[in-house]
């Protein structure tokens, strides 16, 4: 694991954005694991910017989204449906048609996480990640206590996420209790994992997952295990880092 500690969120999503710019510019039909959240919207902007300059070019690409809420329709603005064609879809100038989301609206959900497995198969496999991370450690919605070798299947929201995601709605109640996500080990079969935090209410988690101990209780403490996984973070998310100054200077050193 590669940890980047930078001043600021801005600094985060545009080395995140050049990271994974960079890796679709060497594989122009390739697959793009998107996150939603807050955590990447800025990698986002950034990513489109660089399609608005005819820098990028996204329109070969594939996108999986980690996650989606079950119970709400794809109408709702804040169905991940939805969010992905407001955030991603549209600014990135990707071809709708290659962009999937795990369908919460299904009448049989494991039917519908199995043939998610199936159309992220069949386009070869994701090539590059995003990731985010929860206050307690999630990725996705792998909550703690998720199995390090599971797959895209149906899961219960855990309080503390239903709590942070409240924001988004018109009042908690409206917070699903339901989704469809990527397991743990789905996600680990990314060819490249780009997970970003920001802020100091990501410091614990972000702490736990890079320095802590392998965990299901720590969900992100799984990226421990990929050869390619590289953690971007801002100075205010790394403030409970032990090795804090190591990784500093090891990414100056890779960058001389």
């Amino acid at each position: 694991m590669e940890l980047i500690i930078l001043p600021t969120a801005d600094d985060v999503a545009r080395v995140a954005a050049d990271r994974i710019a960079g890796a679709l510019r060497k594989k122009p039909h390739g697959v793009l694991g998107l996150a939603t959240g807050s955590s990447p919207l800025a990698i986002y902007r950034e990513l489109a910017r660089q399609v608005e300059s005819d820098l990028l070019d996204l329109s070969g690409v594939s996108g999986f989204a980690l996650d989606e809420y079950v119970g709400i329709p794809e109408t709702n603005e804040q169905s991940y449906a939805a969010v992905i064609a407001r955030e991603v879809t549209g600014p990135l100038r990707m071809d709708p048609e290659l962009v999937h989301v795990p369908n919460g609206r299904a009448d049989d959900l494991s039917a519908a996480c199995d043939d998610y497995e199936k159309e992220m198969a069949a386009c070869g496999g994701v090539d590059v990640q995003i990731l985010g991370i929860g206050g307690n450690g999630h990725i996705g919605f792998n909550e703690p206590g998720s199995s390090f070798a599971s797959r895209t299947r149906h899961k219960v929201l855990a309080p503390q996420t239903r709590a942070d995601n409240a924001r988004f709605f018109d009042s908690p109640a409206d917070v699903p209790t339901q989704c469809l996500t990527q397991g743990i080990g789905t996600i680990l079969e990314a060819a490249e994992l780009v997970l970003v935090a920001q802020g100091e209410a990501k410091a614990s988690a972000v702490a736990a997952a890079v320095e802590g101990p392998l965990t299901s209780m720590c969900p992100a403490s799984a990226l421990q295990l990929h050869r390619r996984a590289t953690v971007i973070v801002d100075e205010a998310a790394a403030a409970l880092l032990k090795l804090s100054d190591y990784y500093s200077l090891a990414f100056e050193v890779s960058q001389s």
